[in-house]
């Protein structure tokens, strides 16, 4: 790991040499990964929105094409770019577009404006924005045109237009502070040799959401997250015969990877992008593309069910449903079961990388009523008292896990090190959880 992002805390090398000899790692880059799926699954459909539908292969090409377009418009492996982007093929494929390209995106979430956005760029020195022009009345081009001129970082926008949209961005134009802006649509090239890249380095930085402060980078690397990713997949025996629905923001660490759009590749299923988690949006969807699988909020997954009778979509494709954010309540997980014909799967996740799941073969009771259990076998979990002792299983306190998927620190950010991580190396959530005698976790809210 010597080889991380300067501004990275790496693991131990004791950890890393457990974790690759427990197969966890394998060292191969996402967007490597990415060609090996064009050649496994080519012809089947990986993406679709709406009308659109993209093939494994097609993806691969098209990502093929956007990385060597982004280098011919100058950005330089290293570099980081922000990516803000509804639920829409072009968030994929910019993402692995970028990687391939050895450029390091920052998924930021649509809704995050200009001091959110600012603050993003200074601290991960954003050269590029990747955004709507417009999404929902708000000019994201205009708001990254405004942090573009505080300087001295961001240099290149690359706004997406909508069909039809006369955009003032539309072709290539320069501002006064020295910005450039190029159609995200015309960032197409031949394709270029293959960077070398090491899986050891960070692949994408998500946004931590954990409270009420700065938002914070969070590294994921190649390995880890290509491990979170296909681990989460093997637990729910998703096979190519799946089709997941990504009602959840693409930029939140539970539909990109758990397993979410990148599980859901890695075994050759189908992504289904939704750009509104609500009822009357999804469930048609959830019908018309037969979704298997999908992840909502818990709040969600109550208003699903309470609009199953005015929406009359047939759900009965569906074999799971991931409730992430705040636990489900039991009345609204005892209904999943005869309403939507699945039982819900608890989760509990972080950007951070911790992630607890209940299991498809749980009793009810479990699966009702606890988060479940931590994703991997090497995942080491402590539930610990303000003195940061541990406390008998039964009672409540801090949850704090460390593991092959769990970071070790933010992007250049000791101070919040410092607060949020233990002296060996655990990552402390800020929530309360309390461990039931069979080994499940009850988080109970955030800590006091």
């Amino acid at each position: 790991m010597a080889s991380m992002l300067a501004g990275c805390t790496p693991w131990p090398e004791e950890f890393v040499d457990h974790y690759w000899a427990s197969g966890h790692w394998r060292g191969t880059t996402l967007d490597n990964l990415l060609r090996g799926w064009s050649l496994q699954y080519g012809p089947r459909t990986a993406l679709v929105h709406g009308e659109t539908r993209l093939t494994y292969a097609a993806l691969n090409r098209r990502v093929d094409r956007m990385a060597a377009g982004f280098r011919l418009r100058g950005l330089r492996s290293g570099q980081r770019v922000v990516v803000q982007l509804p639920n829409v093929p072009e968030l994929v494929i910019t993402v692995f577009a970028l990687m391939r390209a050895g450029v390091v995106p920052v998924l930021c979430p649509v809704s995050y404006r200009g001091p959110e956005l600012s603050h993003l760029v200074r601290v991960s020195q954003a050269t590029g924005y990747v955004g709507p022009s417009t999404y929902r009345g708000f000019d994201h081009t205009a708001m990254a045109a405004d942090v573009a001129a505080e300087g001295p970082f961001l240099r290149r926008v690359f706004p997406l237009e909508a069909p039809g949209s006369a955009s003032p961005y539309g072709g290539f134009t320069t501002d006064t502070s020295g910005c450039h802006y190029f159609p995200l649509g015309s960032i197409d090239s031949p394709p270029e040799p293959a960077l070398a890249q090491s899986a050891g380095q960070v692949a994408f930085f998500l946004v931590s959401g954990g409270d009420a402060g700065a938002p914070k980078l969070v590294p994921r690397t190649h390995n880890d997250y290509a491990y979170q990713a296909r681990a989460a997949a093997e637990l729910v025996s998703l096979t190519e015969d799946d089709v997941y629905l990504a009602a959840l923001p693409a930029a939140s660490n539970l539909a990109f990877g758990g397993p979410g759009i990148v599980g859901t590749l890695t075994f050759g299923g189908t992504v289904v992008l939704a750009e509104d988690p609500a009822p009357a949006a999804c469930l048609p969807v959830v019908e018309r593309e037969r979704v298997t699988i999908t992840s909502v909020p818990s709040d969600v997954a109550r208003l699903w069910l309470d609009a199953l009778p005015v929406v009359r979509a047939d759900v009965s494709s569906l074999r799971l449903v991931q409730t992430g954010g705040a636990p489900v309540d039991r009345e609204t997980a005892e209904r999943m079961g005869p309403e939507l014909g699945c039982r819900p799967q608890q989760v509990f996740d972080r950007a951070e990388g911790v992630l607890t799941l209940t299991r498809p073969a749980d009793p009810d009771g479990t699966v009702f009523a606890t988060q479940g259990r931590p994703l991997s076998p090497d995942d080491q979990i402590r539930v610990v008292d303000a003195a940061g002792e541990a406390v008998p299983d039964g009672e409540p306190g801090e949850l704090l896990v460390r593991g092959p998927y769990t970071v070790r620190g933010y992007y250049r950010s000791p101070e919040d090190d410092a607060r949020s991580f233990t002296a060996d190396g655990y990552f402390r959530t800020g929530e309360l959880a309390r461990r039931t005698p069979d080994g499940d976790l009850v988080v109970t809210g955030p800590r006091p």
